[in-house]
């Protein structure tokens, strides 16, 4: 079959009429929340051009016969695409959908119907072949070689998708089998995933050339696994047809990188609100992700697992929070987020660790929605005073002040204060970096160009950075300062060093301090948690 230059397929304007839309790629994505009306808008498709639109619905009965009873491919080709065997529903498929009420959610019970279509059309391939043979017979010229059939195709498919299960059809009959069993077992006896695959291989395979195919939900059954190569060896199949797929799976959405996206926000029973979703700095995975969910984001560093998203999440429980590894992403992934509004009504924000950052660098970066721990690093949280004396009370240490004195001083003259002018140097090359960043070098040509860049490093001054600095962190060291030294000191390492004060193994401390989350102090330790980060916004 020959790839289209372009395919067209409509959806509704603001006043729900047909507007025209072009794609060079066989595939659009219509994707959003559960209820959002993706389903209906799929129905509203089929209903605007019932004669080149097939659609196969969510809700579909994947059982067939054990042998499949035998129809003329048109009578199953109408019962399949029209619902009834002699075509007269063609102009509205009412005995398909049986238009009303239920026009979204009627079970489909057609996989005999559509196995008859395809085992109907191989019948007229070896019988147009057969004629073929005897027309050069007659005439005394070369037969034509054998044509690659809709079995072949299904097979093939079949291959990509389950290499190490063999499908075969004989006499009307499915079966499957293991390569190194030497027994079939029959296609009913097939697991879901098989099924479905056998189901929706044999309606793409069957659809008459150059239909738009509307797939709805077309995950149901299937493992994300064989997603990817299920719709891919599909849809190089039938290079002449437009796939619509109506899903709420993201990696089926993000697996079509090319391909156009439209996302459904709402329906409010008349019309719908959608938008195409385009290109962002965002991961388009992630960015599918954040739009099916309800919640404003909190965009964090960490992983997964981490502390970071243990204790954000616990602490801010009204936000979808994301994991992003780094501050650099946070920051970046905060503003890509951020500048997708047309798409959605959610408000996103970032929280990093301060680091070394300066007060005018923590400032800038509040104006964007991205916001600092009071403390150095998320794991000074575990070294404020309200959280150890939470756990030294929960722990039955015996001496909770004297064990509160002990853990203070350790930070401050034994960490701190041995670490001062290593972490007074890692301040100081962060600002400059900063301010290295920040010049601005305007001129039009090369010595007014190099006279600007001169005067720009010239406001630049690494001894008063540094004297600076060295002030501040000698100040806090001298006062014995604890919550400021939190504040300047980063030093992963330090809270995983101090379970031994209060009875317990130092790399168990972490741990158990997260364990407390989900006990009954959990409300307390948040609320020595809350001082130290930030109040949002909208939290």
């Amino acid at each position: 079959m020959t790839r289209k230059n372009t395919y067209t397929y409509y959806l509704p304007d603001s006043n729900g009429a047909p507007q025209q839309h072009q794609t060079s790629v066989n595939s659009v994505i219509i994707i959003g929340a559960n209820g959002s009306g993706k389903s209906k808008l799929g129905a509203w498709i089929e209903e605007h051009d019932f004669e080149g639109v097939h659609r196969i619905a969510a809700q579909r009965n994947i059982n067939f016969s054990e042998r499949i009873p035998l129809k003329s491919y048109e009578e199953a080709e109408n019962t399949v695409f029209y619902g009834s065997a002699d075509g007269s529903s063609r102009q509205n498929k009412g005995p398909r959908w049986a238009w009303g009420k239920n026009y979204t959610t009627t079970l489909l019970d057609d996989f005999n119907d559509v196995l008859a279509a395809l085992i109907a059309q191989l019948n007229n391939e070896n019988h147009q072949y057969v004629e073929d043979c005897k027309l050069a017979e007659r005439q005394g010229t070369e037969k034509p070689h054998t044509r690659e059939s809709s079995l072949d195709k299904l097979l093939s498919i079949w291959n990509q998708v389950f290499p190490h299960r063999h499908l075969k059809m004989r006499d009307a009959h499915f079966t499957a089998s293991v390569p190194e069993h030497s027994s079939d077992y029959s296609g009913t006896q097939m697991s879901d995933g098989e099924r479905s695959v056998l189901y929706l291989v044999s309606q793409v395979l069957c659809v008459p050339e150059n239909k738009t195919l509307i797939i709805d939900e077309p995950e149901v059954h299937l493992h994300p696994s064989l997603m990817g190569r299920l719709w891919s060896a599909l849809e190089d199949a039938r290079p002449d047809c437009l796939f619509i797929f109506i899903t709420h799976d993201i990696q089926l959405a993000a697996l079509h990188k090319s391909s156009d996206k439209v996302w459904v926000k709402s329906y409010d029973g008349a019309m719908w609100d959608w938008s195409p979703i385009p290109e962002s700095d965002l991961p388009e995975q992630l960015l599918l992700e954040l739009l099916g969910n309800r919640k404003n984001v909190l965009f964090v560093e960490g992983a997964n697992n981490s502390y970071d998203m243990q204790l954000y999440s616990a602490l801010y429980p009204n936000f979808y929070v994301v994991p992003c590894g780094g501050c650099d992403q946070v920051i970046s992934n905060t503003k890509a987020f951020s500048s997708t509004t047309g798409l959605h009504s959610l408000t996103a924000y970032g929280i990093i660790d301060r680091d070394y950052r300066s007060d005018e660098e923590l400032l800038a970066l509040n104006a964007k929605g991205i916001f600092s721990l009071k403390v150095a690093e998320i794991e000074n949280l575990f070294l404020v005073e309200p959280v150890l004396r939470i756990a030294a009370e929960r722990f039955a240490c015996s001496d909770v002040e004297g064990a509160i004195k002990s853990i203070k001083e350790y930070v401050i003259h034994q960490r701190f204060a041995c670490e001062l002018d290593r972490q007074i140097g890692q301040a100081a090359i962060s600002h400059l970096k900063t301010q290295l960043r920040g010049i601005e070098i305007d001129g039009a040509d090369s010595l007014s160009i190099s006279d600007s860049y001169t005067d720009a490093i010239a406001k630049i001054d690494p001894k008063a950075e540094l004297s600076t600095l060295r002030a501040r962190f000698e100040r806090v060291l001298r006062a014995a300062d604890y919550e400021s030294i939190l504040g300047l000191f980063n030093a992963k390492g330090v809270s995983n060093s101090i379970g031994h004060y209060l009875g317990i193994n130092n790399k168990e401390y972490r741990a158990k301090v997260i364990k407390l989350l989900r006990s009954d102090c959990a409300e307390k330790l948040l609320d020595a948690l809350r001082p130290y980060v930030p109040n949002l916004p909208c939290s």
